[in-house]
């Protein structure tokens, strides 16, 4: 299948600046924007197991798209006649490689930042129009196919839906407007369990994450504590090693003799006694 019979599989257009919302003068600046918006929704690391096959599909595909509309060849070509050169086609690897390349790994907060974008948005109600239709009204089909989507969103989606039928913009589907409530629960019943699942899979990698950092900046309190004391008793005996090496010696002949040092000081204290004695008009006569 080529590139533009993915693209009216995968987003309903075989015109690929109306797939990325950009004007066909776009600069390759809005066409990157475009891309990174439109890939951070379907990129294979940010979406359910059961969601990424056909993830990594239409991420290939915008990724094609990306690299023709920035090569001033292949964009002439697609312009001129309508053709996209799928020679080159290449493997995952290939489209991550690209991607990692032009843009910053995927963070938490990237992700987040994006959902307050997306959500009300016109390419958010193009996916839940998109959705509905290619599950003919089936609620399970839509979770599976409208990014952020879970249980919660479930009234905001169903109000949503409704306007597009009252407007005659999607036909109704009685699955959708009346599911039967053994469907329902069964449905929120297996998002509890998941997010839960979630939950435990969060505090499990955070516990890894802290543990590996602990590791690299020297462990717990107490082995910082104890580290730090050896390092103090370390530099110590270094520094009394340098004055060893500086002043010590094994010669004897270097060693301090403190015997002349207590007579000299024997004899003053003597000295000083009879000082005293003359100055209070008592002579002591010294025995011989």
């Amino acid at each position: 299948m080529s590139t533009l019979d993915l693209c009216e599989k995968y987003f309903d257009t075989r015109d690929v600046y109306k797939l990325l919302g950009v004007d066909k003068q776009a600069v390759d600046k809005d066409i990157k924007k475009a891309y990174h918006k439109l890939s951070l929704l379907v990129h294979p690391d940010r979406v359910p197991e059961a969601q990424k096959a056909e993830a990594t599909e239409k991420f290939k595909v915008l990724s094609k798209i990306y690299q023709v509309l920035t090569d001033a060849q292949k964009r002439g070509l697609y312009d001129e006649q309508g053709i996209i050169d799928d020679d080159d086609e290449g493997k995952l690897s290939t489209w991550m490689e690209l991607w990692e390349k032009i843009f910053k790994p995927i963070t938490v907060e990237d992700i987040s930042n994006f959902e307050r974008e997306y959500l009300g948005s016109e390419m958010e109600l193009r996916d839940i129009k998109m959705a509905y239709l290619g599950g003919k009204g089936c609620i399970n089909y839509m979770m599976n196919h409208v990014p952020f989507m879970g249980v919660e969103d479930e009234p905001r989606i169903k109000e949503i839906v409704a306007g597009m039928i009252a407007s005659n913009d999607v036909p109704e589907y009685k699955i959708f407007t009346e599911e039967p409530a053994a469907k329902r629960n069964k449905r929120h019943r297996k998002y509890a369990r998941e997010s839960e699942e979630a939950k435990i899979i969060k505090e499990r990698r955070e516990r890894r994450e802290q543990k590996d950092a602990e590791a690299t900046s020297g462990g717990s309190l107490e082995q910082q504590i104890l580290a730090r004391r050896n390092q103090r008793e370390g530099n110590y005996n270094s520094l009394m090693d340098r004055l060893l090496e500086k002043y010590g010696g094994e010669d004897d002949s270097d060693t301090v003799d403190f015997s002349a040092y207590d007579k000299k000081k024997k004899l003053k204290a003597k000295t000083q006694s009879k000082k005293t004695a003359v100055k209070s008009g008592r002579v002591k006569k010294q025995k011989s």
